[in-house]
C-alpha cells in the first residue's frame, strides 16, 4: 500500500507541488520472525508432548482389556482359582488343557473394573474403587485443610495487610511450596500421625493412614490457594471497595460481601488447580497412607458404616500404588504392568474433567470491568 501527500507552497498555490510517497505495508524483521518461530516451536513441542503421553497411556491400556490372542498371555490355574475367576467376572473366557484348566486371560471388563471393590491383579481382581476411594479421600482431607485456610490466608494479605507485611509474609507462605515433598511425607509419619493416635486413641488411628496424609498434603497445597486466590482479589478494582466504603460498610463487610463475589472466578480456578494438585500427589502418600489397598470381598462391607472412606486406615491412592508397583522387577506386558496405564489413563481422565470444569466454572463467574 502507498500513500501520496502533496504539500503545497507557503501561499497556498497549487503551483509548486511535491508528492512523496510512503510504503505502509508490514516490514519483516528477522528477529521478530525468529522469536515467533521459537515462541511456535515450543507450543508445538508441548502440545505434541501431551498427544504422546496420551497415546501411550491408551496403547498401553488397551493391552489391560484386550484378548490374549493378540497379547499371547496364557495363565495355568488350578481348577478351583480358574472356576472362581470365572464366576467373578474377572476373566472372560478359559480353555481346558491336559493336565489341568488353562486360563486366557482377556485382562478386567470395563463392568469388572468400574465395579469391584477388591484390587488384587495378580489373583484377578480388578475393582479400582479402593485406590480411587482412597484418593478422593485423602484429596477432600486436604482441601478441608487447604481451601479455608488458603482463602482467608488470601484475604488478609489482599485486604488487611499492609504492603510492607504483605511483601514480608508471602515470600514466607511459598517458601513451603518449595520443601520437597519426601520432607512432608515423612512429617506426616512421625509427627501428624502421634499426633492423631495421642487425640483418637492408637486402637483407632493405624500407623498408616489417610487422614495424616490428608492433612499434611493440605499443607503443602496451602501456598498454592493463597497465592493464586490473593492474585484474584488483588485483581478487583478499588473503586468497588471505596463505594462500599461510602456507603457504610466495614472492612469485613466489604471484603466478604464485595470483593470475594468479585474474585470468585479465580478464587474458583485456584480451588480447581488445588484439587488436582492433591489427586496427583505422590511421595506424601506414599510413604504416609499405606502400601496396600484396602480391599473388600463386596460393596456390602465395603459400605458398612461407611468403612471405604475411613480415614484412620491404612490404604493406597493411585499415585501411591504406581509408585510400589513401578518400584519392583515388572515385566512389559505382564497384569501388573499394564494396570498401571491404565491407572494413569483414569488419573489423567480425572485431572482432564477438573480441567474443563475449571474452565466452564471460570467463564460462569467472569466479572469484566472497565
Amino acid at each position: 500500500m502507498q500513500s501520496e501527500i502533496s504539500i503545497a507552497n507557503q501561499r497556498g498555490k497549487p503551483a509548486i507541488e511535491r508528492t512523496t510517497r510512503i510504503n505502509l505495508q508490514k516490514q519483516q524483521r528477522m528477529g521478530e520472525s525468529l522469536i515467533q518461530g521459537f515462541l511456535f516451536l515450543c507450543g508445538a513441542i508441548s502440545i505434541l508432548t501431551t498427544i504422546g503421553i496420551v497415546f501411550v497411556l491408551g496403547r498401553e491400556s488397551l493391552l489391560f482389556f484386550m484378548d490374549p490372542e493378540v497379547s499371547g498371555q496364557s495363565i495355568l490355574l488350578s481348577p478351583e482359582a480358574g472356576a472362581e475367576a470365572l464366576s467373578q467376572g474377572s476373566l472372560l473366557s478359559v480353555c481346558v488343557t491336559h493336565p489341568g484348566p488353562c486360563v486366557q486371560q482377556m485382562g478386567a471388563s470395563l463392568a469388572t473394573f468400574f465395579g469391584g471393590v477388591t484390587w488384587q491383579p495378580r489373583i484377578f481382581q480388578f475393582g479400582i474403587w479402593p485406590l480411587v476411594a482412597a484418593t478422593l479421600l485423602t484429596s477432600m482431607i486436604a482441601m478441608l485443610v487447604a481451601l479455608p485456610l488458603g482463602l482467608m490466608s488470601a484475604i488478609y494479605l489482599s485486604e488487611y495487610a499492609s504492603d510492607r507485611v504483605r511483601s514480608t509474609l508471602k515470600p514466607i507462605l511459598e517458601v513451603l511450596a518449595g520443601i520437597p515433598t519426601v520432607v512432608y511425607g515423612y512429617f506426616a509419619l512421625t509427627f501428624m500421625t502421634p499426633v492423631l493416635r495421642s487425640i483418637f486413641g492408637s486402637g483407632i488411628v493405624e500407623i498408616y493412614n489417610t487422614a495424616s496424609a490428608g492433612i499434611v498434603m493440605g499443607i503443602l497445597i496451602l501456598p498454592l490457594v493463597a497465592s493464586m486466590a490473593e492474585d484474584a482479589l488483588s485483581a478487583v478494582p478499588s473503586s468497588l471497595r471505596q463505594a462500599a466504603y461510602g456507603v457504610g460498610a466495614t472492612k469485613l463487610e466489604t471484603a466478604v460481601h464485595i470483593v470475594v463475589p468479585a474474585a470468585l472466578s479465580g478464587i474458583t480456578a485456584a480451588f480447581v488447580v488445588a484439587i488436582s494438585r492433591a489427586v496427583g500427589e505422590t511421595m506424601i502418600v506414599a510413604i504416609a497412607a499405606g502400601a496396600g489397598p484396602h480391599n473388600f470381598s463386596s460393596w456390602g462391607d465395603a459400605l458398612k458404616g461407611l468403612a471405604i472412606l475411613n480415614p484412620f486406615k491404612g490404604a493406597e491412592t493411585m499415585t501411591g500404588h504406581i509408585v510400589r508397583i513401578s518400584g519392583g522387577d515388572i515385566s512389559y506386558g505382564t497384569l501388573d504392568y499394564t494396570s498401571l496405564f491404565s491407572i494413569g489413563l483414569l488419573l489423567f481422565l480425572m485431572t482432564l474433567g477438573l480441567n474443563i470444569i475449571s474452565r466452564i466454572l471460570v467463564e460462569r463467574f467472569r466479572e469484566e470491568y472497565e
